[in-house]
């Protein structure tokens, strides 16, 4: 019967958390197994001091139906709080803000047919719904005709770079057009002005309750387990082998993992699937987090065009969040989005504060040492699948070859941006079909 069939999920983020509540709500016997030792993946939380919140920075939109939906379930909707927010540029050593429509007239680095152009790229990208065709188009092709040379040059460029290093030459114009999608869902209906959204406590309290629920569900967890292969036994199971040779059966098997990890199961997978695997590309993050005892700014992103700045660009998380939870300080994070073999991934910690922190002083010369409580560095080498040109068309399957074992990870969106909501989406998405293939 269908209530003895057990299932695992390998990936203990919040898409292997999600797809495992909803599989024992349609009766299976479900382990997570995560190689950390702890779930929540790039969501997870440490403490700055006396002070516990999120390792990378996250964000809640109004327009986040999934993310929204899941706080609903967890019970804490009554803990959600939204902040109208406001948005900075620093472009040849000065600031300006883009929060509004006065200021983006205003917007000095841009004449008024550039700034028309730039209006009219912003909304093309945000009612766009064809991604696949997009996908044919590089995003400086793309990007060029809207905007035009000039802005390409002096805006548009230098973001994508911050993003995506010299893989943007590889992008589609799928990957732009989502990533105004997403800044648009930061507008409520009705309203003109950016609002920004968290939980109370943060992910840290999501992941509490998040965990809690899975106790109660009779969900199995089992954390430290980094698994080294899964093949099929005579009988039929898939055995998961971890990496201290402890083993587990399993009648069906899913693989959050990104997708380069999947590929190492070398007992499973065909070489083909493997090497489709292996050709997606990632890009990792290495992200300066500070806790310091005033604000840089009124901004909550202040995007970079300056070349010579190693970060992407600076997320002043209190911004959003009441800086009483920080005991009346901010947190501040850094971020750089680059190639996983970035020699950055290897440098000591103290080595890669400093490198930021000389140049966030450059651009705040108001930041003294002694404002600065707690430095912190948060890795992570796979983290963004690269919508590289034709991207959804060279995408594997959720099936293998092999029964029952399925592929679902972040490398399946396809029309956003790596978020959780998008995360969320994509469990919600395939479940269904993994769903019919077994039953």
């Amino acid at each position: 019967m269908k209530d003895t069939k057990t299932f695992g999920i390998i990936g203990g983020g919040l898409m292997g958390m999600s797809l495992a509540t909803k599989l024992n709500k349609e009766g299976y016997q479900v382990t997570i197994i995560e190689g950390a030792n702890e779930l929540g993946g790039l969501t997870t939380a440490w403490s700055y001091g006396d002070y516990i919140w999120d390792k990378f920075y996250h964000v809640i939109l109004p327009d986040d139906q999934n993310t929204l939906s899941l706080v609903k379930y967890l019970g804490l909707q009554n803990q959600l709080n939204w902040k109208e927010t406001k948005t900075g540029f620093f472009i040849k050593g000065s600031f300006h803000s883009m929060s509004n429509l006065i200021e983006f007239i205003k917007f000095p680095e841009l004449n008024l047919i550039d700034k028309f152009r730039l209006g009219l790229t912003i909304l093309a990208g945000s009612y766009i719904k064809d991604y696949e065709k997009l996908e044919s188009i590089p995003v400086t092709d793309w990007l060029k005709k809207w905007s035009g040379k000039r802005t390409f040059e002096k805006i548009w460029l230098p973001l994508l770079k911050a993003k995506l290093g010299e893989e943007y030459k590889h992008t589609s114009a799928a990957f732009i057009c989502a990533t105004i999608k997403r800044l648009y869902g930061a507008r409520k209906k009705g309203s003109k002005k950016e609002v920004f959204g968290y939980v109370t406590n943060g992910y840290a309290n999501i992941l509490e309750e998040y965990t809690r629920k899975l106790t109660e569900e009779n969900i199995q967890v089992k954390t430290g387990f980094r698994v080294k292969d899964i093949e099929k036994t005579e009988s039929g199971q898939l055995k998961v082998t971890s990496k201290d040779a402890e083993e587990i059966g399993f009648d069906y098997v899913i693989s959050t993992l990104p997708s380069f990890l999947t590929a190492t199961f070398k007992g499973l997978l065909t070489e083909r699937e493997r090497k489709t695997l292996e050709n997606i590309k990632y890009l990792g993050v290495v992200c300066v987090s500070i806790l310091i005892k005033k604000p840089l700014s009124e901004y909550y992103v202040t995007n970079i065009t300056d070349s010579n700045i190693p970060f992407t660009g600076v997320i002043e998380m209190t911004a959003i969040v009441d800086k009483e939870h920080f005991g009346g300080n901010s947190l501040v994070y850094l971020p750089k989005y680059t190639n996983p073999k970035d020699p950055l991934f290897d440098m000591q910690d103290d080595e890669i504060i400093n490198k930021f922190l000389e140049k966030l002083k450059a651009m705040h010369p108001g930041l003294k040492q002694d404002d600065i409580l707690v430095r912190k560095v948060a890795k992570a080498r796979f983290v963004i699948s690269i919508p590289v040109m034709e991207y959804s068309r060279n995408l594997p399957s959720y099936k293998t070859s092999v029964d029952n074992f399925f592929i679902v990870n972040s490398s399946f969106i396809t029309n956003g941006t790596l978020n959780v909501n998008e995360t969320l989406k994509v469990s919600n998405k395939y479940l269904p079909e993994i769903l019919k293939e077994i039953q």
